[in-house]
């Protein structure tokens, strides 16, 4: 039996996050990020077999999601609505995401989004009472890269 097992430092500080946003050649680093999420789902059909019970799988394709949460305090966003509003034109956003956590032993994963557009946008808000404000950003990606991943942990394999 292996006895390795996790050293706590090595599970990644989601504070200590970068979120960088692209739009049309301006690079943000997106401060105002408090959450971010996102995922890449494979599209998979049945695919009927003559002389089997069960059906087989195939993967045909994939569509990228991405879900956050963000302090109510830019505009940058609201100017890409403003822009699709009056031209039609929607500017896709490029959205890079570094972990890297000092303590751990797994060094940095950066992700960059490509292609990304927004499903929907706060334009405007208030919360009286509310001690801050915050909004949910979401919407698609088209692919996504790994420049920097991280590095397997001792007793991994």
């Amino acid at each position: 039996m292996n006895d390795t097992v996790l050293d706590a430092r090595d599970a990644i500080s989601g504070s200590l996050a970068s979120c960088f946003v692209t739009i049309d050649g301006s690079r943000y680093k997106f401060l105002q990020m408090t959450e971010f999420s996102a995922t890449y789902k494979p599209n998979i059909v049945d695919v009927p077999i003559l002389g089997r019970v069960n059906k087989g799988h195939k993967t045909v394709g994939g569509t990228g999601e991405f879900s956050g949460k963000a302090h109510y305090n830019q505009s940058v966003l609201r100017r890409v609505m403003k822009t699709y509003q009056d031209t039609g034109y929607m500017p896709e956003l490029e959205i890079q995401i570094e972990n890297e956590d000092p303590s751990a032993a797994v060094g940095r994963q950066s992700t960059i989004l490509k292609g990304c557009l927004l499903d929907s946008v706060v334009v405007a808000k208030f919360a009286a009472g509310e001690n801050l404000l915050d909004e949910e950003l979401s919407g698609t990606f088209d692919k996504f890269e790994l420049p920097e991943t991280f590095d397997e942990l001792e007793g991994m394999r």
